[in-house]
């Protein structure tokens, strides 16, 4: 069973499709290229095993000062403005399907997907919630007064079905051409010809004299049959992109000051004391209700979010400033930390396991553990001498220690109560799941009491385990103990990961 479409399992060695060498993990090894050569072009060394969490955001198109990303920008709201004036008229299914809909540009590797990069694209519901927004919420799109611009972002900023990551998914699609050429231009001049190859790519460029998109040719880096896109560093940021909706909720609930003028201030606190009324003195107003409220607040005063959007204009230094931190530090932790792992896992007989799904998962994670405690894999959690408190970054190693794996790994399957972290199995009789949390986790009580049984008889899985990193002596103590009330003190599915600094580990590989 191939764990994505570019490997297959020979005698446990890793090979690649398109010729059999040994599986290499980042462009950069698989392309023979220097990681600094990428850098010094400004791109960004993508996994070849999985995407890694970052986004396009196209507020860092707006806001730059290269003519090209401006002109970019320029070209993403001018397609928006044609579908606004579509959405005026009843249009057919073939229509919505061809302007509304668009697959995921999975060739960058970038995105939610983790294992391999086969992601969800913007079907049918975002075609709908697009039309929509367009239609009724904000039909003066493209002719705002407030804001220096217009901006695709606005219409994340109200409960509609578009989220941070069909805003990036979007934006690909939109910019896509010129990715292409960006690739285009830096395999031809740094890349072997051998592994370079001419493409026709679908939906490359749109044609706005006569309204549909249209095909075109390059020479790309390849992977089989398949090509490769690489991306800019400075149009992507991790998390939400820089004018999101939980930052729009979270500057009104705090600074409403610094971003509306004193009518609207006014409007919105007489707003939220009607609003609130009605809720028993005794209970605290949830951010549920906060999020219904604000809802109807912007049905009535929609300007309210050219506001926020200008507050975020006269930042726009500050979204230049943070995404460069957060993408910097994804490329340490992702690609420059992780390159050492997967090099001591390659080297060993690591791969040669062939085991049925509990024990692989079992084995696997056992791995880690030893890696991380043992071989100083600890290391891979710290950022400037500091912990990395998020439970993304574990899984996201421990899905890169599936590659060349037997076994199927999916990522959060819900099969009716809930989504698990990863669910592994050889066939409907072979299947177990494996969660995994931080000692700080606020809710690890309840996953060790309820949720981990739950999935595992939800998914009729033969075994559930649970890893729990720890970062110091006093959170391993917390757990044990915890551990031990719960009575699962000696719990063989159950695995405490000391990620805390050890000065004598040894250095990976």
């Amino acid at each position: 069973m191939m764990p994505h479409p570019y490997l297959v399992p020979s005698t446990g060695a890793n090979q690649r499709a398109s010729g059999g060498s040994e599986l290499e993990t980042y462009f950069s090894e698989h392309f023979g290229v220097d990681k600094e050569v990428l850098d010094q072009y400004g791109a960004f060394d993508i996994s070849l095993l999985r995407d890694l969490p970052l986004f396009v955001d196209p507020f860092l198109l707006f806001y730059s000062e290269k003519p090209e990303y401006q002109q970019l920008h320029a070209n993403v709201i001018r397609y928006l403005r044609n579908l606004r004036e579509l959405t005026r008229h009843e249009l057919s299914d073939a229509t919505i399907d061809h302007l509304f809909c668009f697959h995921e540009v999975r060739q960058n590797w970038f995105g939610f997907s983790f294992m391999g990069n086969a992601g969800h694209g913007l079907g049918r519901a975002f075609a709908i919630a697009l039309n929509r927004n367009l239609r009724h919420l904000f039909p003066d799109f493209g002719s705002e007064t407030i804001t220096r611009g217009t901006h695709l972002e606005k219409l994340t900023l109200v409960k509609s079905g578009i989220g941070r990551d069909m805003v990036s998914d979007f934006t690909t699609n939109l910019i896509k051409g010129y990715l292409l050429e960006f690739t285009q231009a830096f395999a031809t001049e740094h890349l072997d010809s051998s592994k370079v190859e001419r493409h026709s790519v679908t939906r490359a460029v749109f044609d706005y004299e006569r309204g549909y998109w249209t095909h075109a040719s390059y020479w790309l880096p390849t992977i089989g049959s398949e090509f490769v896109l690489l991306t800019p560093r400075d149009i992507l940021t991790k998390d939400e992109t820089w004018i999101s909706r939980p930052d729009f909720l979270a500057d009104l609930r705090t600074v409403p000051e610094a971003m509306l003028n004193d009518l609207l201030r006014q409007r919105l606190e007489e707003f939220l004391i009607e609003a609130f009324a009605d809720i028993p003195q005794n209970r605290t107003p949830s951010i549920k209700d906060f999020n219904r409220v604000i809802d109807r607040f912007i049905e009535t005063s929609p300007e309210v979010l050219d506001y926020y959007i200008k507050s975020k204009e006269d930042s726009g230094a500050d979204a230049v400033r943070s995404s460069m931190e957060r993408v910097d530090a994804s490329d340490k932790l992702y690609v420059t930390q992780l390159r050492p792992l997967i090099g001591f896992l390659r080297d060993s007989d690591f791969y040669s396991l062939r085991p049925d799904s509990a024990t692989e998962a079992r084995q696997r994670l056992e791995y880690l553990k030893h890696v991380i405690e043992d071989r100083g894999g600890w290391r891979l959690f710290y950022l400037d001498h500091k912990p990395i408190g998020q439970e993304e970054n574990l899984k996201i190693c421990y899905s890169l220690a599936w590659f060349g794996a037997y076994s199927d790994l999916s990522r959060e399957v819900n099969d009716g109560l809930g989504a698990a972290d990863f669910k592994a199995s050889q066939g409907s009789m072979d299947k177990s799941i494996v969660e995994f949390k931080l000692a700080s986790n606020s809710g690890l009580r309840k996953n060790l009491q309820r949720q981990v049984p739950a999935y595992q008889k939800a998914s009729e899985a033969r075994t559930g385990l649970t890893a729990i990193q720890c970062y110091d002596e006093q959170e391993i103590k917390k757990v044990k103990d915890l551990l031990a009330e719960l009575g699962l003190a000696n719990d063989p599915d159950i695995y405490l990961i000391d990620a805390s600094p050890k000065t004598s580990a040894s250095r990976l590989g």
